[in-house]
């Protein structure tokens, strides 16, 4: 599922490996991550029906870990969002971390702005530091403090609140 996932041409086109992943490239990668303490693999659920996919890389006792995600294909509207919260959701409660990164290329303006909606930083770009398919690629970077992301849930459940 996973795989079929990554290598759809929706998908695939915002990575920074874009070619398509064959199924023993999938087996050794699966192979290496299952067995790594500092990272953490996640298939987000939606009343038992799968999202997409999120990945926590670097996760030791620094508390300082960088995310990859990306919805299924065929996922409804809004998903991204819910996936988004519910990785953070344990990031930060289940996972204690302290600051969650991540980075987009420069065409992905989607991920730029769902870092943003999701509260995150902007707290760099680093130029021309990603080769995909010959042509060189800015990339941009985010952070989201524990405190920043827990100051923000705190807001959305007083705008919630009726009383």
């Amino acid at each position: 599922m996973v795989l079929s996932w990554r290598n759809h041409p929706d998908v695939r086109r915002y990575m920074l490996t874009q070619h398509e992943i064959t199924p023993q490239e999938h087996c050794n990668w699966f192979d290496l991550v299952q067995h790594d303490k500092t990272r953490q693999q996640l298939i987000v659920l939606d009343d038992g029906a799968p999202l997409g996919f999120v990945q926590f890389s670097s996760v030791n006792h620094g508390g300082i870990a960088h995310w990859g995600f990306y919805a299924r294909p065929d996922a409804p509207k809004g998903s991204g969002r819910k996936l988004g919260q519910a990785a953070l959701r344990y990031a930060f409660n289940d996972l204690g971390l302290h600051k969650v990164c991540g980075q987009a290329i420069e065409s992905n303006v989607a991920s730029i702005g769902f870092h943003q909606k999701l509260g995150f930083t902007e707290e760099g770009r680093l130029r021309e530091q990603q080769r995909i398919e010959g042509i060189y690629h800015t990339l941009f970077c985010f952070g989201l403090l524990a405190k920043d992301w827990q100051a923000d849930q705190q807001t959305e459940g007083k705008a919630d609140d009726p009383n």
